[in-house]
């Protein structure tokens, strides 16, 4: 089969600013235990890191460049028509009961789905990169501003979260060693399906 998400090759000092927060280091240790990837990038949101991962992304077919007279820095992205966001009828929301999930959400058993998603993730990213991206949902400064990791293999997602969060060191300064609470969120690529895997709670 073949990978859709290879390895990359990661230059130095880019991919190397881990967190100094505990539990987002054990968190993502557990994944890198589960999933098995080749090597570990850890996003720090700056200018060179992104153009690097877009010409990864263009050599792996991932992105397309367009005309660069008539769309200066424009891409064109295709996704497989199995995977186009989150599909309302395979997305749940796993609390203890379901009353709990509200009377339009599809609801899941917690247990039963973790363990589910356990198998879909266990050694999926084998000769893969995987990409851990710390980000802030909402103004920096803001009491409602959430602090949340995201991991997976694909370059396309650590891309498409610098445009919708504020990525990088930005989250890694405000959540500091304080233990959460953050959100967390694995995500892994399938195989020739294009299909893919995502689970997401609150940490600590």
């Amino acid at each position: 089969m073949k990978n859709i998400a290879p390895a990359i090759s990661i230059p130095t000092g880019l991919g190397d600013r881990k967190p100094r927060n505990q539990s987002v280091l054990d968190w993502v240790h557990s994944v890198e235990l589960l999933t098995g990837p080749e090597n570990i990038f850890w996003c720090d949101g700056s200018d060179r890191e992104r153009d690097f991962l877009t010409d990864q992304a263009v050599k792996q077919n991932v992105l397309i460049k367009l005309n660069e007279q008539k769309l200066p820095r424009s891409y064109l992205h295709r996704s497989n028509p199995n995977d186009v966001a989150r599909v309302e009828q395979f997305t749940f929301i796993c609390t203890p009961t379901k009353q709990e999930a509200g009377p339009t959400n599809n609801w899941s058993d917690p247990a039963e789905t973790y363990s589910k998603l356990h198998q879909l993730l266990k050694g999926a990213m084998r000769g893969r990169t995987m990409f851990v991206i710390p980000y802030v949902m909402g103004p920096p400064a803001s009491p409602l501003a959430k602090i949340g990791f995201e991991i997976t293999d694909s370059i396309y997602v650590v891309l498409s979260m610098r445009i919708m969060t504020r990525m990088g060191e930005i989250a890694l300064e405000r959540l500091g060693d304080n233990p959460g609470p953050w959100v967390y969120a694995p995500h892994g690529s399938a195989g020739q399906s294009g299909s893919s895997a995502r689970a997401s709670g609150c940490g600590a």
